[in-house]
């Protein structure tokens, strides 16, 4: 028997002993999970904000670092020992999208795994070895745990979306989230300017000892005057949005003309306005990104190597799971939190 962290019904959560997964069938690897990370994508699922139909038990996680234990016939470029990142999306592999190395697009798309079918959170699984990333040598399995979801989530928006550059200025938002703090620590190891925003001077202090420039207490200041004083009324280059109807408006009038504003969440909430003419006479540009192509983990696993690490925050065992999701969802984390099982 292994252990599994499964979600029973929404908001019932329970560590469960289930069957060993068989042999791994040609083309797959056996996967012994060794860390998962915790993001807000497991908060909507463990909410039933899922959008999409799933069945009980559903064993969660995302986000995990793993080793192979065996692999399956016709499986040439991975051996037992070897540590990896398997990518959570099973997408199909041969759509337009997929050919085109824009895996998070598929067309045929089979599910995430921990949010509509069996995820990570379980000692050992099978997983497609077409669907799974190296580590690195030097990379520690808890950094890696932090890739899958997070970590490409930022070297998607930063580089496939945003095409950030040495040297620009960028507003990041929630410097203290575990996105927020990567995307910090990306930005300043190209010699950007980084500004972001925090909701405590104790995450102040944290955001800048990992590399901020400028840091704004939101909650005493509105953060788009302030961008504007430090950026001499320019506005920045490029603001890192995830936060939605609270920093919406506050996040455009940030931008510089021509600037690019690239969003991946609405944790505040999915509604914002924008007034049209502002957008086509500063000339912005607005790109929603979700998720990563599988490519972009192979990339955050290298920058990693290169020596710009997650923060991770603390790190739980599979029983005190619960402890995780709470911290989660009352924002009190600076960085990342992860799952050692």
């Amino acid at each position: 028997m292994i252990r599994a962290l499964q979600l029973l019904a929404d908001r019932d959560l329970a560590l469960l002993e289930r069957d060993p997964p068989p042999p791994p069938p040609p083309g797959e690897v056996q996967l012994r999970v060794r860390c998962v990370g915790l993001n807000h994508i497991d908060l909507w699922g463990f909410r039933g904000m899922a959008f999409a139909k799933r069945r009980f038990p559903l064993t969660v996680g995302a986000e995990a670092a793993c080793e192979v234990v065996a692999v399956g016939e016709g499986v040439s470029n991975f051996r037992p020992g070897d540590r990896v990142v398997p990518y959570a999306a099973l997408v199909c592999g041969t759509c337009r999208a997929c050919l085109r190395g824009r895996d998070n697009l598929c067309e045929n798309v089979g599910g995430v795994r921990g949010f509509h079918v069996d995820g990570f959170a379980q000692e050992v699984t099978n997983h497609p070895a077409r669907l799974v990333a190296k580590i690195p040598t030097g990379v520690e399995l808890r950094d890696a745990a932090c890739v899958a979801v997070a970590y490409a989530t930022v070297e998607h928006m930063l580089f496939d979306n945003a095409q950030l550059e040495p040297g620009e200025w960028m507003l990041v938002h929630a410097g203290g989230s575990g996105i927020g703090s990567i995307a910090t620590r990306v930005a300043k190891s190209i010699g950007c300017t980084v500004i972001t925003t925090v909701g405590s001077e104790e995450k102040a202090a944290r955001a800048r000892a990992i590399g901020a420039d400028h840091v704004i207490n939101y909650r005493d200041e509105r953060f788009e005057g302030v961008v504007r004083k430090l950026t001499g009324r320019t506005g920045v280059d490029v603001v890192f949005e995830h936060v939605g109807a609270d920093t919406w408006n506050g996040s455009l009038l940030s931008l510089k003309r021509g600037g690019r504003l690239v969003t991946c969440g609405a944790t505040s909430g999915p509604a914002g306005s924008i007034n049209l003419m502002q957008l086509f006479q500063q000339q912005y540009r607005i790109i929603g990104s979700f998720g990563s192509p599988l490519s972009a983990l192979g990339r955050a696993l290298d920058r990693i190597a290169a020596g710009v690490p997650p923060v991770i925050d603390a790190v739980y065992s599979l029983d005190d799971v619960r402890a995780g999701l709470a911290r989660l969802e009352s924002r009190d984390v600076f960085g990342k939190l992860l799952i050692e099982l």
